[in-house]
């Protein structure tokens, strides 16, 4: 068989990216390919982090290609290059923000702001440029489990600089007030108070801003919902069915708004004893994947109710940095590829590429 693109291109076909589930062509990620005589190089380029898949992607693609008759040298570089897509109709993006994950929950005390936390560190030990914004202005946790105290900077009097833990650029409410001031607040000053901390932070090139809703799916969630430039969503719930109603109203508000659903991420989806490692479904089985299923999106993952992630949280290192090797970390890790992998096969956004029009009297 005569080596050339074409026979290259259709083998690949067949290759199929694990994070993706798309084969490599039809997601474009196969580039600048070069043939001398029986000898290939080519380039994949992901259109999401994954730093710790490199090597495996690389094998995968390499042991494709060694299946052609006659082939030689086979040299593949693999690595990332993340862009901007597409959110709700009529919302700007931020600038120096290409992508914005909204974490969201229906009801409090699911793990929703311990899976943010997370899923930002997650993003970035896989290579990206992440920020996590507190959106709970009544009650912001991510000071504590970023381990973050002090107060931001400010150089022109308008604008704050983030705040920076564990490679990650972080802004909250709580970095403003003191940690026992009760935020006594109607909706509409909730309302103006984040979309200040979002707009007027200096955000410095971020592949990814997670932010971190408040729980429930009232006036404010909507509002925010409808303002802030989301790419996609994810909904963190537990397998109990009453946690599970409310994360339904939480998945169908963003349906109302245009917010692609990433995914569901169940919390607590097992028990597993300090002291014996018994593990038992005490919320129930099952629940997480029902959910998806009834709605057409991917469970992103399941995590256990853990004592050392409660503890690894509330002591300012959370899961991914504490234990990095850990199941839990991994899982995580697992969790951010996924829905990182969902926003790349999304739509683009070409709203750069256009010129802005000015009107002016001549």
């Amino acid at each position: 068989m005569a080596l050339s693109e074409l026979v290259i291109q259709s083998t690949l076909k067949l290759c199929i990216d694990p994070n993706t589930g798309k084969d490599f062509i039809s997601a474009k990620s196969i580039k600048n390919i070069q043939i001398q005589q029986q000898d290939v190089q080519l380039d994949v380029v992901l259109g999401y982090p994954a730093q710790s898949q490199l090597d495996a992607i690389r094998a995968l693609v390499t042991e494709a290609l060694r299946s052609i008759d006659g082939i030689g040298a086979i040299t593949v570089n693999v690595g990332s290059r993340i862009v901007a897509h597409s959110v709700q109709r009529g919302v700007n993006l931020l600038p120096n923000v290409k992508n914005v994950i909204a974490v969201a929950s229906g009801k409090g005390g699911v793990g929703k702001s311990t899976t943010a936390v997370n899923l930002a560190l997650a993003l970035a030990a896989e290579g990206a440029q992440v920020g996590l914004l507190d959106a709970d202005i009544y009650g912001p946790s991510q000071p504590q489990m970023l381990g973050i105290s002090g107060r931001p900077d400010s150089a022109d009097g308008k604008s704050i600089e983030p705040m920076r833990a564990h490679g990650i650029q972080a802004m909250s409410i709580g970095f403003l007030v003191d940690t026992d001031t009760p935020m006594v607040w109607r909706g509409p000053m909730v309302t103006g108070a984040l979309e200040q901390l979002l707009r007027d932070t200096r955000w410095q090139d971020l592949d990814y801003l997670i932010i971190d809703l408040p729980p429930g799916t009232g006036d404010i969630q909507l509002t925010l919902a409808q303002k802030i430039p989301v790419t996609g969503a994810i909904i963190v719930t537990t397998p109990q069915d009453i946690a599970l109603l409310d994360a339904r109203k939480g998945l169908k508000m963003f349906e109302k708004v245009g917010i692609p659903i990433l995914g569901i991420v169940e919390n607590m989806s097992t028990h597993i004893c300090s002291n014996c490692g018994h593990e038992e479904p005490i919320f129930g089985t099952g629940g997480g994947a029902l959910m998806a299923s009834d709605y057409h999106v991917e469970l992103l993952g399941s995590l256990p109710l853990d004592m050392q992630i409660r503890l690894q949280a509330d002591g300012g290192q959370p899961t991914v940095i504490a234990s990095p090797d850990s199941a839990a970390a991994l899982t995580y890790k697992q969790i951010a590829r996924k829905a990182a992998s969902k926003i790349a096969l999304a739509s683009l956004d070409h709203s750069a590429k256009f010129p802005n029009i000015v009107i002016q009297n001549t």
